[in-house]
């Protein structure tokens, strides 16, 4: 296990080291370029990263890693390539074929998996850009000739995003395929990244004052006023903060707050306390003052505001209760509304409302989670398989309870007994692990076994604590989970087994929720047993296929998928194109349709055109073979000469028919042969696929008949001409 552990750091330091170079020589380009020269607004250049000109096959992809730090102010994107669509023709061409780019935060969208429903047929703009809220969310849009689009912190948040080219999506995509005739296309994209100049400031242009909520310690280990009723005994961590100063604004002015949550949390809370009203500067006004609305929007990792919110209501009326936040920053807009004073009877409105803040963090005790703190948390350590593809592990609890020999371990040991409010059938045991950096394009595979029927239900969450209100993905029962959401495939699964991916997750801190929905008082024999792992291609690409693993454009982040066979496709190699007996016939076709050669190569032979026999009997082998090794029979030689010597040599055959239809002297024979080896060479080797082949060789063809009716009809003349001459002048015997 030391070796492995060995392994697993090396893998993550490697990814970790090389993110942190990139980002250190872009800033000192960067910085080396416009060293103390800020830009407008106080913003600044943080990373530039240029894609060269690269072209993308059918069905095939690629991936951008974009980095984005706290203090960055908007990324700006430029994509040029050479897809020629307008508005009328995208609509014609068929989504699953449609050249495609996709954004999505923490991890690489997946194409093969990917539904037609999600194609926004619009351009890709600042405007046609939505707000994504959950791990699953992805936005794809065509390609166009040129993309231009700048995002700020305002639209999206810091963090992992990539993007996605594709040539193509849905299961036919990682099918292997003989003959490819869909065009491809070339790209080259720019990406730049502006910071802000002080983490006070905010917007796309930096020109947005932020009040960062300090921590003046109020008290700690106090619950019974942060939680009522709850038990004394198992809340300790409490941590509750407020500023001495005044907040003052006035009506329709906003006010923008930020916050910290370092870690995984029961609850946050926010209350404004001290209410009070004050005439602004200009005016020296007094009288009763009546009550303002403060409402709030609060959001997770980017600036809320009227219409992109996570939470809202009015702190005056109410505390804002956040509870299981995710970790990260949280921004807080505070609007004052229906400010109004009565002096002598008239209606001022130029009053202010002043207000101090209070907020508190409830953290449980090492090993307890929940809001009261009665549910069993275990944080999962990584384990290295040994002969694996990197970061492919599985997870072990750290407790004493479980034996660290095998990748299985039993719930009942580490289960909680109970929940605090006395409900039997709703307690929680949480179960904490992380995905190191690089490690997006990997997949969280659960599996669940027992003799009986499994009473729990599992939820996912990134960056936070899973409830019945809060989760990503979820898996309760058959009827019952999260089957609608792309990046949730579950296998097979019955009451007595429970077998679940995560496809592409994202890096970090994922928290998994197990509610035992039949838990009994009286112990039983039963046993549940759990496995936590991550793994490159999901099933193992089902036996159909072979698993790869790729860098992104960066070089900073792996990603995997399978390569399936003839017969089957989709993201795992289960979706079945061809069936097993139709297989096989379509090899026995496609390898007896060659005995077709045997009627010209005996023919030619029989007539002793032993050129046209060699070329007819070699065209005839070579292309039995090539069909074998494509249908997965057997590879004489690799694939890609099997593939030459099939296409050449049927080039070959087709102009050699033309060829041998003229009557000219073989010495014109063979230089013409000569000129069309050489032209058709070069075709099999470059785009031997490409359907306007045929076309050509035709013409190639029928370009060597022609020149050899020429060259016969030349011959004629000029023989006709010396007869007639030497008939005239001597006489014949």
């Amino acid at each position: 296990m030391a070796e492995n552990s060995i392994l697993f750091c090396f893998y993550s330091c490697y990814f970790t080291i090389l993110s942190r170079l990139f980002v250190f020589f872009s800033l000192l380009v960067c910085c080396s370029h416009s060293a103390n020269q800020l830009g407008p607004y106080n913003t600044f250049a943080v990373s530039s990263f240029s894609y060269p000109t690269t072209n993308v096959r059918p069905f095939d992809l690629r991936y951008i890693r974009v980095d984005l730090p706290e203090w960055f102010s908007s990324v700006s994107i430029t994509v040029q390539s050479d897809v020629d669509l307008d508005s009328k023709s995208i609509s014609k061409v068929p989504k699953s074929t449609l050249p495609l780019i996709c954004i999505r935060d923490g991890s690489p969208p997946l194409p093969d998996v990917l539904k037609s429903s999600l194609i926004e047929l619009g351009s890709f703009s600042n405007g046609s850009f939505q707000k994504i809220q959950n791990p699953q969310d992805v936005q794809c849009y065509p390609m166009q000739r040129n993309i231009t689009v700048t995002l700020t912190n305002e639209q999206i948040s810091p963090g992992v995003w990539y993007l996605g080219l594709f040539n193509g999506i849905g299961p036919t995509r990682s099918q292997s395929k003989m003959i490819i005739r869909r065009p491809s296309y070339s790209f080259s994209a720019n990406i730049s990244v502006e910071g802000c100049a002080t983490s006070t400031m905010w917007g796309q242009y930096c020109n947005q004052t932020i009040d960062t909520f300090s921590c003046f310690l109020a008290y700690r280990n106090n619950p019974t006023e942060i939680v009522s009723g709850a038990n004394l005994q198992t809340i300790q961590n409490v941590v509750s903060c407020k500023n001495f100063g005044s907040y003052c604004h006035g009506e329709g002015e906003p006010k923008v707050y930020a916050l910290e949550v370092l870690g995984i949390a029961e609850q946050l809370k926010i209350v404004a306390t001290n209410v009070s009203f004050t005439a602004a500067p200009a005016t020296n006004s007094t009288g009763n003052a009546s009550v303002a609305n403060l409402f709030y929007f609060a959001r997770h990792g980017a600036m809320p505001s009227m219409t992109l919110y996570d939470y809202s209501g009015d702190i005056s009326r109410a505390p804002l209760i956040i509870r299981t936040p995710k970790v990260g920053r949280w921004f807080v807009t505070i609007l004052p509304t229906n400010i109004s004073k009565e002096v002598g009877g008239i209606q001022n409105t130029n009053m202010q409302v002043c207000y101090s803040i209070t907020w508190q963090v409830l953290n449980c005790p090492v090993g307890k989670a929940g809001l009261n703190c009665s549910s069993e948390k275990y944080i999962l350590q990584t384990v290295i398989r040994r002969d694996s593809t990197p970061f492919e592990s599985y997870y072990l609890p750290l407790s004493g309870k479980v034996s660290p020999d095998s990748a299985n371990f039993p719930l009942e040991p580490l289960s909680s007994n109970s929940s605090y409010s006395n409900e039997i059938d709703n307690s929680w045991t949480y179960f904490l692990l992380n995905i190191p950096r690089g490690a997006a394009g990997g997949n969280i595979h659960i599996r669940m076994t027992s003799d009986t029927k499994i009473n729990y239900e599992i939820y996912a969450r990134y960056g936070g604590l899973p409830s019945l209100d809060s989760w990503d993905y979820y898996y309760a029962n058959r009827t019952r989970s999260s089957d609608s959401s792309m990046f949730f495939m579950s296998y097979n699964s019955t009451e007595e087994k429970i077998d679940f991916y995560i496809l592409y997750v994202k890096e970090g801190t994922w928290t998994f929720g197990l509610r035992s929905s039949n838990t009994t008082i009286n112990p039983s024999n039963d046993q549940t047993v759990m496995s936590v792992s991550v793994e490159r291609c999901p099933k193992k690409c089902s036996s159909h296929g072979a698993c790869k693993v790729a860098l992104d454009a960066s070089g900073l982040a792996s990603y995997s998928f399978c390569s399936c066979d003839r017969t089957h496709g989709g993201f795992d190699c289960s979706v079945e194109f061809v069936s097993h007996q139709g297989h096989l016939w379509q090899s026995i076709a496609l390898i007896g349709s060659n005995a077709a050669a045997i009627l010209p190569a005996y023919w030619a032979l029989r007539h002793k055109a032993f050129a046209e026999w060699v070329i007819f009997t070699s065209s005839g082998i070579s292309s039995g073979l090539y069909h074998a090794c494509d249908v997965g029979t057997w590879c004489v030689l690799s694939f890609g000469v099997l593939q030459f010597m099939d296409f050449w040599l049927s080039f070959m055959a087709v102009v050699s028919t033309f060829v041998y239809l003229t009557t000219v002297d073989e010495v014109f024979k063979r230089a013409i042969h000569t000129v069309v080896a050489i032209f058709t060479a070069l075709m099999a080797i470059t785009k031997a696929t490409r359907s306007s082949n045929i076309i050509l060789v035709v013409a190639i063809g029928a370009l060597g008949l022609l020149i050899g009716w020429l060259v016969e009809f030349s011959t004629s003349l000029r023989s006709l001409s010396f007869s007639r001459g030497f008939c005239l002048n001597v006489p014949t015997r």
